[in-house]
């Protein structure tokens, strides 16, 4: 059952093509500096964050996305893979790096022009210019569209007033803000000669050289939150601040002296989200950093795992390790799998990432595909990452809450990270709409062919389903794949076949639902997309599931090894599996999966996770990751000496004379001594009638014996009976 693997062969897969920068970030999260106490205060650790953004900075990795003239290499995933990394350090860190060099540095380079790139963009990826992303505000979180703050151009002063005109258009809960942030990309409703021409991106002074808070800004430090402590987030509210026209990010949007107002684009809606389209970085990071978090918390877990043993169930005196029970194969295993999949499936992302933005294919096609993965897999995966996490940390009991083995931390650190840069639930229905429109256009260049087939399709499923005959025989999945005996429930074609079913119905199921809504007032039309809202989302999440499905696929089909493909078919059939078990009342439900299949799911996944068991600890080595990244107690080897300990007393315990017998084996002993006492009595009794009995003489009787004065008696030919009942007829 147990494979022979090459844990440094699966991490190779794993990194990918940005091995070298994940190794990079891997190894600057080594630095002590990085690591956060939980002992430590607010100030100490908001320091001690801050010193690895130095450090990071130092790496010149912030770099190497910038173009070759300001001294980069126009690299752009590589940035992200390094520093996702360094959630292994603190989450702190990734935030706070992610805000310096992601968002505030990467807004200058996606949204300002050369002269801007010149006076920011290098200090800013240097660590020299600290800065702040100031998008969000109390009254407007995913809703960007829709801000408060306003960015007021004066002809005369040449200057552009930002203004917080209300109090629910604070920006909030912005990184860097409190503590650090010497500069702020603030987003804010452009008006110029009495136009409002939406939201775009200013770049406006917050604080000195020396740290002191600029007139007319004022900043309120948000202190504890629940968790990300290293990052000082806080609310700035802008008094009439003025700003030179230098300082609008005029990539998308320009005014000139005159106040007259340009753009190569000419739809203000396309115009704003192509702009928010260049910021994606931040929801493609994020996938990835709530991957090393998922990581690094099923590596301790497993561990220890692996070591910690409860319970007798063999004996009286050996206990079971707790991999070894079937339900903690079943909470770990299938958590690993799902792990592997995002990990494959975020590598494909980066990919696409990097291909918008290096120039390779920036075509509107590519574009919209990242910014639909990178919205629907930073939702997925870090909903993912919060259940795995605290499936690692019950995994681990009492341990699992302790500080130091920080599981709890690293749940309280990775919280929000299904909230900011994009409220997953937005997220999934940003995704699920453009998977309509995707939809809407494929059946828009359908020929009149193609558009009959296609209905009739429908149709013919529509019959089979509503008329029950579905149920009579085979489901769809077996006409795709015929003959499929009871251990092909792990076929691939099988469970590719199930998920992109399911997705498929569902698109089109939406998009039938939401057809009468182009013919509706708009209240009307909101009131059927809220009466569908679920759906979307399901929808959405419909697609992610089948998009990690067939990364994992595609990389097990890569594996040239052997033993090691083997290995990723066991992941991608407990992923696989573990997804139609999740939704197998929607596959009973449409017809999609026979019941006599969906009975072999539980006990195929069972086999499944037995075998991914036995080599739990090469898929946890593959991650890469040592002590110095764990630093959690319980998965130094510390338990394995404990339960070493605790054999070794025991054994010498039991060998000595005083050794103090448990009541329990006690009592068993007086049980089993009493049962002994009485068959040895019953042996007795046996012994004793035996020699008072002896064989019936010369020849055997025939017939029953005559009634002696003792009783009746059966005698028989060599039956034994007592002396004075023979009188056997026929005898002399």
């Amino acid at each position: 059952m147990k494979l022979s693997l090459d844990p440094q062969a699966i991490n190779n897969a794993l990194d990918g093509r940005w091995a070298e920068a994940r190794r990079q970030g891997r190894t600057l999260a080594l630095e002590e500096i990085t690591h956060e106490d939980p002992a430590d205060d607010l100030e100490t650790t908001r320091a001690k964050t801050l010193a690895g953004v130095e450090l990071m900075a130092d790496t010149g990795l912030p770099m190497v996305a910038l173009p070759p003239a300001l001294g980069g290499r126009n690299e752009h995933a590589t940035n992200i893979a390094s520093f996702e990394e360094t959630v292994t350090a603190s989450p702190s860190l990734q935030v706070k790096a992610g805000v310096q060099f992601g968002l505030f540095g990467g807004a200058i380079l996606h949204l300002g022009n050369a002269e801007q790139h010149d006076a920011w963009l290098v200090a800013a990826q240097t660590g020299k210019l600290l800065g702040s992303f100031a998008m969000t505000e109390i009254g407007h979180g995913s809703d960007v569209a829709a801000v408060g703050t306003t960015a007021t151009y004066e002809v005369d002063k040449d200057e552009f007033v930002i203004d917080t005109p209300f109090r629910a258009a604070t920006k909030e809960y912005i990184g860097n803000a409190a503590r650090d942030a010497r500069a702020a990309v603030v987003f804010a409703q452009l008006i110029t000669n009495g136009v409002n021409h939406g939201v775009h991106a200013f770049f406006v002074p917050i604080r000195d050289e020396d740290g002191t808070i600029l007139p007319g800004i004022s900043i309120e430090d948000d202190g504890y939150k629940g968790g990300l402590k290293g990052v000082d987030n806080g609310r700035i509210v802008f008094e009439q601040v003025r700003i030179p026209r230098f300082n609008l990010l005029d990539r998308y949007g320009a005014v000139d002296a005159d106040g007259k107002y340009t753009s190569p684009i000419d739809s203000p809606g396309r115009r704003f989200f192509t702009m928010l389209g260049t910021l994606v970085q931040g929801r493609v990071s994020l996938d990835g950093a709530a991957i090393v978090a998922s990581k690094l918390a099923l590596d301790i877990a497993v561990r220890y795992g692996l070591e910690r043993k409860q319970f007798t169930t063999v004996d009286d005196i050996n206990e079971t390790t707790l991999l070894d029970y079937q339900q903690h194969q079943r909470r770990l295993m299938p958590a690993i799998a799902s792990v592997y999949a995002s990990a494959f499936a975020h590598e494909k992302l980066l990919n696409s990432f990097e291909e918008v933005f290096s120039g390779a294919d920036e075509s509107e096609e590519n574009r919209a595909l990242l910014e639909t993965r990178a919205a629907a897999f930073k939702a997925d995966t870090t909903w993912m990452a919060l259940d795995v996490i605290q499936e690692c940390r019950e995994a681990c009991g009492g341990a699992g809450y302790m500080a130091e083995n920080r599981l709890v931390g690293l749940r309280a650190d990775l919280d929000i990270y299904a909230t900011f840069e994009g409220d997953n639930t937005v997220l999934l229905q940003l995704a699920a709409k453009r998977l309509l429109g995707d939809y809407a256009k494929e059946f828009a260049n359908i020929d009149v062919g193609g558009a009959a087939r296609y209905i009739g399709t429908q149709a013919a499923e529509h019959t089979l389903y509503r008329t029950g005959l579905a149920n009579a025989g085979l489901a769809i999945s077996d006409v795709f794949t015929p003959n499929l005996g009871e251990k092909r429930i792990r076929s691939g074609r099988l469970q590719r076949s199930l998920l992109e079913t399911r997705l498929e119905v569902m698109v089109s199921g939406l998009a039938q639902a939401l057809r009468p809504a182009m013919k509706m007032s708009a209240a009307d039309a909101a009131d059927l997309f809220n009466s569908n809202q679920h759906e979307f989302i399901e929808m959405a999440r419909a697609y992610v599931e089948l998009e990690k499905w067939k990364a994992l696929d595609e990389a097990m089909r890569e594996q040239q090894d052997p033993v090691q493909n083997k290995l990723f078919r066991r992941l991608r059939d407990t992923y696989g599996l573990s997804l139609i078990e999740k939704h197998v009342g929607w596959h009973l439900m449409y017809g999609r999966l026979p019941m006599l299949r969906a009975r072999q799911l539980n006990e195929t996944l069972n086999r499944l996770c037995a075998k991914l068991s036995a080599n739990a600890l090469d898929l946890v080595d593959a991650f890469g990751y040592g002590d110095d990244h764990r630093r959690a107690t319980i998965s130094t080897g510390v338990e394995a000496e404990r339960q070493d300990e605790a054999a070794d007393y025991y054994r010498h315990s039991r060998a000595q004379e005083d050794y103090a017998v448990p009541e329990k084996q006690l009592r068993k002993a007086e049980k089993a001594a009493k049962k002994a006492a009485v068959r040895d009595a019953r042996r007795a009794r046996a012994g004793m009638k035996q020699d008072s009995l002896r064989v019936c003489p010369d020849r055997p009787c025939v017939g029953r014996a005559a009634k002696p004065p003792h009783g009746p008696l059966m005698c028989c030919a060599r039956r034994v009976v007592p002396r004075q009942a023979i009188r056997c007829r026929g005898s002399p």
